[in-house]
Formats: C-alpha cells, sequence, structure tokens
C-alpha cells in the first residue's frame, strides 16, 4: 500500500495543481466563480495529501536543496511574496466588484440607502433596531451601525436584503 501510494504522488501532485491554476487563473479574472471556487478551493485542500507524500518519497533530494542557495532564494522570495499579500492594507480594491461595491455603499447613511432599497429612512432605521442593531440612526453610515452595534456588514446587508426582497 505504501509503495501504491508513494507511485502515485507525484502524477497526483500534477493533476490537482493543474486543477488548482486554471481554477485560480478563472477565479483571478472574474470568470465562472460559482463554477470554480468550490473545486479551486476543496481539491487545493485534497492536494496537501499527495503533496505529504511526495514531500515523504523526495525526503532525501530535498534536505539536500535546502542548503543550497537556489532553495534559499526560492523559499525566501515565496514567504516575502506571501508577507506582501497578508500585511498589505486593506483598500477594498483587487476583490470582486460586488464586495468593493457593497463597501462603497456601507459607507452611507441610511438617509441615502433607504430610498435606494424602496423603503424610508425611519422604516428602515426600526427594521435595523428589530434585528438587534442598536446604534441604528439616520445619519450613521451602515459600516458604522454594524461596528457600534457589534455585528457585522455581513449581518446588516442580510436585513437590508430581506427589506428589498420585501419591497419586490
Amino acid at each position: 500500500m505504501k509503495l501504491l501510494l508513494l507511485r502515485y504522488a507525484t502524477p497526483m501532485i500534477t493533476g490537482f495543481f493543474l486543477i488548482s491554476l486554471v481554477s485560480g487563473v478563472f477565479l483571478f479574472f472574474h470568470v465562472g466563480n460559482s463554477l470554480f471556487r468550490g473545486m479551486h478551493e476543496w481539491l487545493s485542500i485534497v492536494l496537501i495529501l499527495p503533496f505529504c507524500l511526495h514531500i515523504w518519497k523526495n525526503w532525501r533530494p530535498l534536505i539536500n536543496y535546502l542548503g543550497r542557495l537556489p532553495m534559499t532564494v526560492a523559499l525566501a522570495a515565496s514567504i516575502a511574496s506571501a508577507l506582501a499579500f497578508a500585511l498589505a492594507p486593506a483598500s477594498g480594491a483587487g476583490g470582486p466588484p460586488q464586495m468593493a461595491f457593497a463597501h462603497r455603499i456601507a459607507g452611507n447613511s441610511i438617509e441615502k440607502v433607504a430610498p435606494l432599497l424602496g423603503d424610508t429612512t425611519a422604516s428602515l432605521v426600526v427594521r435595523l433596531k428589530e434585528a438587534g442593531f442598536s446604534a441604528a440612526g439616520p445619519q450613521l453610515s451602515l459600516s458604522d451601525i454594524a461596528t457600534q452595534s457589534g455585528k457585522s456588514e455581513a449581518e446588516l446587508f442580510s436585513v437590508l436584503r430581506t427589506t428589498v426582497a420585501g419591497a419586490q
């Protein structure tokens, strides 16, 4: 069994890497997100097993690489790249357009958003307070209402979504 697993480690890595590569490119360009997101996330998790088998199978050559300049440079560049993304300030740019749009809307007050939802300011304030957004007020931005109420913007948008659905 061990030999069988080790024999298929590299071919499995190749297959799952290609799936991750293709789905990642489509996700990057926001094409077929509903089709590729789950595939990319889950099969990238599945990729962990053949990766571990591959490392196990090739442990000695890997150890030999670790002391050499190319591996050191490659690992340092990889870590630096990951840190650049992880530590970059969240600007709202670069994500899905609908998220950037939602974040932009969340910066507006109930007074400005209520007419867009086919509702009145007073009615929307009441609805948000009933949903547990205690800080709801006509002049506060939606973001501030969520934060001051101890809730997330996603929870607030969920209430607003039901407001829109009820108006139709």
